[in-house]
């Protein structure tokens, strides 16, 4: 069966490149690859995925697009038609691609009005080995959105794009995979819009350290250090210049398609969200979420 296998990258628009653009350079470690039309790209280090986040300026702040990955051609053009059958709004069918990296992919709105893209065939970037202390982002991890349908919409990506439900905390946050990592997706009740994009860090060391880092540098965390229960992965969340919010993650729990997985419901509470509860802040101290600007409007790029 034809599906997405993987989280590609996030462009954002911003009112202020040279702020966001300083960040994900000087402050979170990222690799800047490209500067093309007005676009500027970054990739992890650790990870051949050619980039990972993508900026461009713009009056208005809006996420442009959330990318994924198929395997080939062909489940492009399979996931495109499934896409159309679900009565989701396409931007553009599927086509060579123009941007940085080329590829085979199509552009279509989700439910909820946030542009998404699904490809295959970019080119590849250069992965390295990160050294012991480094305490920078190996790669992408997952993203987690708002959504006023957040039960539905669950259910239209596993139905439409292929995501298998991990698990539940309550009936208000759903975790769902596409690969072996418990979730690359996630959803949260409120208006349609990101809440945050996590990346892996190699281990709990690493984090701590790239933590430590931040802190040095001006920039604490707005919620952990901490260890969520549903995927037993670690966090500590920031915010960017530009008001989004990112997160270091590592240690994330690992699924194979033929263990028989049942997914699971999570009673909310405190230790739930957080085993540790040792950290600062929590969900009441992260960006409050408004509709993101570019609902069902095409960002052009």
């Amino acid at each position: 069966m034809s599906r997405v296998t993987d989280v590609r990258y996030v462009g954002y628009a911003v009112p202020d490149l040279a702020a966001e653009r300083a960040f994900y350079a000087d402050t979170w470690k990222l690799k800047e690859v490209a500067d093309e039309d007005g676009l500027v790209y970054f990739a992890a280090h650790g990870h051949d995925e050619l980039y990972v986040v993508r900026l461009r300026q713009a009056d208005e702040r809006r996420v442009d697009v959330v990318a994924l990955a198929a395997d080939s051609r062909a489940d492009v053009d399979a996931l495109h038609d499934k896409v159309v059958a679900s009565g989701a709004k396409v931007i553009w069918p599927p086509r060579e691609l123009e941007t940085y990296g080329g590829g085979y992919g199509f552009r279509f709105f989700n439910p909820d009005g946030i542009e998404m893209e699904i490809s295959a065939e970019v080119g590849r970037g250069d992965a390295r080995a990160l050294e012991a202390r480094e305490a920078i982002p190996e790669k992408i991890s997952h993203v987690v959105f708002h959504s006023p349908q957040h039960k539905e919409i669950t259910q239209w990506f596993i139905d439409v794009l292929g995501f298998r439900l991990s698990d539940w905390i309550g009936d208000f946050m759903s975790l769902i995979r596409c690969n072996s990592a418990h979730h690359r997706i996630a959803f949260l009740p409120g208006p349609a819009c990101l809440n945050h994009v996590a990346y892996d860090m190699p281990d709990l060391n690493e984090m701590m350290r790239g933590l430590k880092r931040l802190r040095r540098d001006g920039h604490d965390t707005v919620w952990g250090p901490g260890r969520h229960t549903a995927g037993d992965n670690t966090f500590a969340y920031f915010v960017t210049p530009a008001g989004f919010a990112v997160e270091y993650t590592s240690e994330l729990e690992e699924i194979a398609d033929d263990d028989g997985w049942e997914p699971r419901s999570f009673t909310p509470a405190p230790d739930i969200m957080d085993q540790w509860g040792i950290g600062t802040g929590g969900p009441q101290t992260m960006p409050k979420p408004a509709p993101d600007a570019g609902l069902f409007t095409p960002s052009g790029v």
